[in-house]
């Protein structure tokens, strides 16, 4: 037809087509290549993908600039325009960060139990950071964790300094009005002194020294004996020289395959880490022979005549240290789970160690050493009150209630701890437990905000009190009282004893589905279990943002502000729920 109009009526098709421009009607080309408007649903949400995706991936807010990137992203959606590198970074991430942020704050004040998690990192750019993560225990009895915050510190990382950033992360977030039942909001970090008084001066506790620092500690002082420090340096240096040699690399792998060995790179430890030195000694031990053959290789043999491998003697001891060390990397590996509750196994943990490191006649003069440095490194950690605050959690986890390497004595005496506090609790909160009738424990095993003033519970819709009667008034104190507490003190005796009666449940059963099944039959027990339960054993959740996110502030990306790199790692980390 447009052919037609052409060839043969030139004038009705100019005046069609000024029509069209004079009412605004696009032409059909004009219509398919026009860009997508940016507050349009589709534009929107497009934008708000990449801004996920930068903020997941830690990729540099440049990204948007690559390319590479605007061609993947025009042969996805051709009408889309991405917006430029200012907008993500000074709108789009910002928006994106208020909004998890808003959700993040609501998960906390709806959590029963909250407690937290600091450490300091120095990124590549040489810029120091303080990570702080929540851990909130929900009413369905659910940890769920939460990086709240990576602040910069310029100023030098003394107790003062990091306490005040404590503080504030306390006060942003409003920790301080979500009640913890009796306890504080509880707070672990590593051994550290300075850590110690950061703690005191932002006024928080019970402080939990991080296990697997503590693990790490110990180890290092086993892997400080003569002779196995010795053999770890022999060790590393084959290592060094296979990492610097490409030849020496590629006569190692043609050696594995002819020898049918897996075809491993030597691993290097790193000085902080003791279970990097256990993965060195175990690749060397697996790879051994293939060392062997290609350091007398001709094509290597000039090069490392100053290396020496392991005698019969050395690798008899590198095996045994490869035995004795294991379960602790076992260990270490169950501490990191954020999952589940894993300060109750701090006490168990440290006695199995303890017991392992035991003196014994079979054992080389190398590996007495090591069990002695150990044993004396652990002796002082997770003493006094902390060792009494650990065991109440050990009981109130029913996998460990037992606690067999304990005596009646001491078990009788955490027991009766515990109902102390329990009895502290009731007592706190009269009102509560005494309207919980059967069937209605549902709310006192919540109870972890019953501290907050009785407005607030009326508010919330619960009755004033009545009236007291004559009778009431005057004999009240002496008896109704009196009674209450004697009839909730033998309550609280017939749970414990019930309680301890129980069978312990397997190691591979989860402690908080045992509570939300159980928690009506113990309303006073499964409040504290609650709140101690939620607590880390490690600092390790700290750790893992600056294991992750040195790459988001090296070198190449030393430009990125502060306050961008606290956004990135908190979009990067929230949970799936939010």
């Amino acid at each position: 037809m447009r052919s037609h109009l052409l060839n043969h009526h030139p004038e009705k098709l100019r005046e069609d087509m000024r029509s069209k421009i004079q009412s605004g009607q696009k032409t059909i080309k004009e219509a398919f290549t026009a860009s997508l408007p940016n507050n349009s649903a589709r534009a929107q949400e497009i934008t708000r993908c990449i801004g996920e995706y930068i903020a997941k991936d830690l990729r540099p807010f440049s990204v948007v600039d690559n390319e590479g990137f605007k061609k993947l992203v025009n042969m996805l959606e051709p009408k889309y325009k991405i917006p430029s590198r200012p907008q993500f970074s000074q709108t789009i991430l910002p928006a994106l960060y208020k909004e998890t942020r808003a959700k993040v704050a609501q998960s906390l004040k709806q959590a029963e139990c909250i407690s937290i998690t600091t450490d300091g990192w120095t990124s590549r750019a040489t810029q120091s950071y303080v990570t702080i993560t929540a851990h909130a225990m929900t009413s369905e009895w659910e940890i769920k964790t939460f990086v709240l915050q990576t602040r910069v510190l310029f100023e030098s990382h003394t107790g003062h300094n990091i306490g005040e950033v404590l503080k504030f992360a306390v006060s942003e977030w409003e920790l301080d009005m979500i009640y913890n039942n009796h306890q504080g909001i509880a707070v672990v970090t590593d051994n550290a002194r300075d850590m110690g008084v950061a703690v005191k001066e932002a006024g928080l506790s019970p402080h939990v020294k991080c296990f697997a620092h503590t693990f790490n500690l110990a180890s290092q002082a086993g892997l400080k004996v003569n002779r196995v420090s010795r053999l770890l340096g022999r060790v590393r240096r084959v290592a060094a020289f296979f990492h610097r040699s490409s030849t020496a690399t590629a006569v190692l792998t043609s050696k594995q395959q002819m020898l049918n060995l897996p075809v491993h790179k030597l691993i290097m430890d790193v000085v902080t880490r003791w279970n990097s030195s256990l993965d060195m000694i175990e690749r060397y031990l697996e790879q051994q022979q293939a060392i062997a053959s290609a350091l007398l290789s001709s094509e290597v043999r000039s090069n490392a005549c100053k290396i020496d491998t392991l005698d019969t003697a050395d690798i008899v001891d590198a095996e045994d240290i490869v035995k004795l060390l294991t379960p602790l990397k076992k260990a270490t590996t169950v501490l990191c789970d954020e999952s589940r509750p894993t300060i109750s196994l701090i006490m168990p943990l440290k006695h199995m160690i303890q017991v392992s490191m035991a003196p014994c006649d079979v054992n080389s003069n190398t590996i007495s050493q090591m069990k002695a440095a150990i044993l004396n490194d652990l002796a002082d950690r997770y003493q006094g009150e902390q060792a009494e605050f650990l065991y109440e959690i050990s009981v109130l986890d029913p996998r460990f209630r037992a606690l067999p390497h304990l005596n009646n004595s001491e078990r009788d005496e955490i027991f009766n701890r515990l109902k102390l506090k329990a009895t502290h609790m009731q007592n706190q909160n009269p009102s509560e437990e005494e309207s919980a009738a059967p069937g209605s424990h549902e709310h006192v095993a919540g109870h972890s905000k019953t501290d907050l003033p009785q407005k607030a519970h009326a508010v919330g819709g619960v009755s004033p009190p009545s009236k007291k009667t004559a009778l009431e008034d005057l004999l009240g104190d002496s008896f109704s009282q009196g009674d209450s507490r004697t009839q909730h003190t033998a309550q609280i005796d017939a749970d414990l004893d019930l309680y301890r009666k129980e069978t312990s449940i397997s190691l591979m059963a989860c402690p908080l589905e045992w509570w939300k099944d159980n928690a009506q039959r113990y309303p006073l027990l499964s409040t504290l279990a609650k709140s101690y339960l939620s607590v880390p054993a490690t600092s390790v959740p700290s750790e893992r943002v600056f294991s992750v996110a040195g790459d988001i502030v090296n070198a190449q990306r030393s430009q990125l502000l502060p306050d961008n790199v606290d956004m990135l790692i908190f979009l990067k980390r929230k949970p799936v729920s939010v």
